[in-house]
């Protein structure tokens, strides 16, 4: 894509129509304004001045990754392309979104002159086709730390992201050994140093394996390529991002007790004992936190309230994972976003089941069912994430989504949550559904809840009343599509099922009439779809 001429005829077209700029200015502010603004900070007088001196390290590398996330966005200049938008709303909505193309709209183009977003986003040439990548004699050509771009012939060839990004890599490199020199605990010290070697190599097994093993460190921070979710080409290329987090010591102690039961929930899946038969970590490595920063990939459009780390299917092996809850950020979405949709589209009668503790809990077991089931296909396939291709993300979303509460279910049938009523999962679940869709068919997880509603709406797991536009969820059926619907996923992930899991996806991941008029009435609301923030050192006193 050529960005330059672009931008100029839309700076031009501007010049020439005040009147529409004025009109665009109000529709782009509408548009930001769907985004509840956040102060994202935390309690830090208990940190000591070493510790705030490693935060505003850790701030300036973070900063770097916001900057490589623009670069795998978006395949222009960024600051050249955000002076030429016509007004402040629009830049402000282009910085939500990393870019001209709206993430919570399928990535369709909200800037004049910018065509459809590339699939590859900026990870590949503009004008690649699957047959020619496919065809492409390179061995490392699924790498996640690569660049695809074409040679002077025009010939594929792959470019690591340490020779790519030399020069950012070696800043942020040099910046996490100078915080690493600041910390107060060893096994974090450890783990920013090798956090930093892997910038520079892009072997990142060594850091994941370090960050696995950190327990008593009270600051920790997500940072460098990670997710794969930018690149819809191929569902390879790990996008840039950081998030720093202040841990939550009473929070996390009370998920302790969950780990020795994993073994256990991994034997009880819904499904034949072929689709369970690798072992689940009994060490759990959950853990509750504030989150105090977001940048690049998971600042992008909406923000992620939790963290399943790391994607290494050998980490996941030797050492299983870590699941991260984002307890201020999840707080502020339920009290914003979960609410008031519920007013709107729950019965009145069950609306007493929305409550945050049962947010809390769907959210925290989403994130520890994405390490049950199988990383390895049954029929030498290779893994679940190579068998499935561009579709793994969103079955997998899919099944961390329904076997999260599954694991709600089983926990309370073998008397770990006694006081429990488990229509208050069901009816948050049901309610979380619609959050989760506004975040757009572009979103893995806005694909993954629409294909649950559809299924459970074949299933009869929820009646909707059409007088008044409302949902009643209907418990022994909710059961039974959460088994059946588990079940069908380990499957599709077991035998590796690529063109089962395209056709569901194309068949079942569309939204029915009904459900956009739904969402119609959340967004004339004027319900905030997601959130953004107030971030930074100024934010945090730092």
């Amino acid at each position: 894509m050529r960005i330059r001429p672009m931008l100029c005829l839309l700076t031009a077209a501007v010049m020439t129509a005040g009147c529409v700029k004025q009109k665009e200015n109000h529709e782009m502010r509408k548009k930001v304004e769907q985004f509840a603004l956040v102060d994202l900070k935390a309690d830090l007088s208990h940190l000591s001045e070493n510790h705030k001196e490693m935060l505003r390290k850790l701030i300036e590398a973070s900063e770097i990754m916001e900057d490589l996330f623009w670069k795998d966005a978006f395949p222009g200049d960024r600051d050249e392309f955000l002076r030429s938008l016509p007004d402040e709303a629009t830049r402000e909505y282009a910085r939500i979104m990393y870019g001209p193309w709206d993430r919570m709209e399928g990535n369709k183009p909200f800037v004049q002159g910018f065509g459809e977003k590339p699939a590859g986003a900026n990870y590949y040439p503009t004008d690649i086709t699957k047959e020619e990548f496919e065809a492409w004699d390179e061995p490392n050509k699924m790498d996640w730390y690569s660049l695809v771009r074409r040679d002077e012939n025009g010939t594929l060839k792959l470019i690591p992201y340490h020779v790519a990004y030399k020069d950012e890599i070696s800043k942020a490199a040099q910046i996490l050994r100078e915080a690493a020199q600041l910390s107060e605990d060893e096994g974090f010290k450890k783990y920013l140093e090798l956090r930093a070697e892997a910038f520079e190599t892009d072997d990142y097994l060594a850091s994941d394996l370090a960050w696995m093993d950190m327990r008593s460190n009270p600051i920790d921070i997500v940072i460098g390529p990670i997710e794969s979710y930018e690149d819809q080409f191929m569902g390879a290329r790990a996008a840039h991002s950081a998030q720093i987090l202040i841990k939550d010591l009473d929070w996390s102690a009370r998920l302790d007790k969950y780990s020795e039961l994993l073994p256990k929930l991994q034997d009880a899946l819904p499904c034949d004992p072929k689709y369970k038969r690798e072992k689940a970590h009994a060490d759990a490595n959950m853990y509750v936190y504030d989150v105090i920063l977001y940048r690049g990939d998971c600042n992008a459009g909406s923000k992620n309230i939790a963290i399943n780390l790391p994607n290494d299917p050998r980490v996941h092996e030797l050492k299983g994972s870590r699941k991260l809850q984002l307890k201020n950020s999840m707080k502020a979405k339920f009290d914003k976003i979960l609410l008031p949709i519920a007013d709107l589209l729950i019965a009145p009668e069950q609306r007493k089941h929305v409550k945050f503790d049962a947010f809390f809990e769907n959210v925290m077991f989403h994130e520890v069912a994405h390490g049950l089931g199988i990383k390895q296909t049954i029929n030498g396939k290779g893994t679940v994430r190579e068998a499935l291709k561009e579709t793994y993300s969103s079955i997998e979303e899919n099944k961390a989504d329904i076997l999260g509460l599954f694991m709600v279910y089983q926990l309370y049938h073998m008397g770990e949550f006694p006081e429990k009523d488990l229509m208050d999962n069901y009816v948050t679940f049901m309610a979380g559904l619609f959050r989760s869709i506004r975040f757009g068919a572009a979103s893995a997880h806005g694909v993954a809840n629409l294909m649950r509603y559809n299924y459970f709406n074949k299933k009869g797991a929820f009646v909707r009343d059409e007088a008044s536009g409302t949902y009643r969820v209907d418990f022994d059926k909710m059961t039974q599509a959460m088994m059946d619907l588990g079940n069908e996923i380990l499957t599709v992930q077991g035998d590796g099922n690529y063109e089962r899991a395209k056709q569901w996806i194309a068949e079942e991941g569309v939204m029915p009439e009904i459900l956009k008029a739904d969402l119609a009435r959340i967004n004339s609301s004027g319900i905030p779809v997601d959130i953004r923030f107030n971030q930074g050192k100024a934010v945090l006193g730092l």
